[in-house]
């Protein structure tokens, strides 16, 4: 994916996936449009991983101390993370359904399977089996993963989303300057958007615009024109 890299403050509502591994896709915005990548940096990546709750501060804080010591390194490790978010992208909108009939899917999944089985056998080769209550669970430690911690663990969480993905609630937002993926847990599985805050209000704007210019015949700029659905996304 060609895409620009820009500086991005992460802030609660970029986690609308529904799921750790579907937030790490949707670092990149705009894919339906002008992609742009927000992760600039491993800094950058840290502050995603804090935001979403699922990274101990201990272990973060040690990724980050490895991360000042080792920039070379961190920045090769980051570009790990690219590429197993690319091939979640690939993998999971082919899954969905975007990418034609059944068998174009398939295809266009194939790179996408590869890549996410390299990272996944990667991680397991790190983890070790623990037990979480009555249930086994794979567990990396920062400790043999070093800078690939968070590729390891996001790796392990794809694998498991990927054997029980909800086909029938995991959708693309349609919304322009947008293409996030996300899983649908409204109750009446009719979400369309990844969030109304932004794109479905920016849609809702939409019509309203058009349906005054087809009673008064205005030719003013659209909300779309001046910018308002791109606000959150550029």
């Amino acid at each position: 994916m060609a895409s620009s890299i820009r500086p991005h403050t992460f802030t609660a509502r970029d986690l609308v996936g529904g799921h750790l591994a579907v937030d790490l896709v949707n670092t990149v915005t705009a894919r339906n449009a002008e992609p742009v990548d927000w992760l600039d940096g491993y800094p950058r990546l840290l502050e995603w991983a804090a935001l979403t709750g699922h990274f101990s501060p201990a272990d973060l804080t040690a990724l980050r101390e490895l991360a000042d010591a080792e920039p070379g390194p961190a920045e090769a490790a980051l570009d790990r993370i690219r590429e197993l978010r690319e091939a979640l992208h690939e993998l999971l909108t082919a899954l969905i359904g975007q990418e034609g009939p059944a068998a174009a899917g398939a295809a266009a999944a194939t790179g996408g399977v590869t890549q996410v089985e390299r990272d996944w056998k990667d991680a397991v080769a790190q983890a070790r089996l623990t037990l979480n209550g009555t249930t086994p669970r794979l567990h990396v430690e920062v400790r043999t993963s070093g800078l690939d911690f968070l590729r390891h663990e996001l790796a392990l969480q794809a694998f498991d989303l990927l054997r029980a993905l909800p086909l029938e609630r995991a959708r693309v937002c349609p919304g322009p300057r947008c293409g996030w993926l996300f899983l649908d847990s409204s109750r009446g599985g009719r979400r369309r958007w990844c969030s109304m805050a932004t794109c479905g209000n920016s849609a809702k704007g939409r019509t309203h615009y058009e349906r005054n210019r087809a009673g008064t015949g205005s030719s003013a700029d659209s909300p779309t024109e001046r910018g308002s659905g791109a606000r959150r996304r550029c």
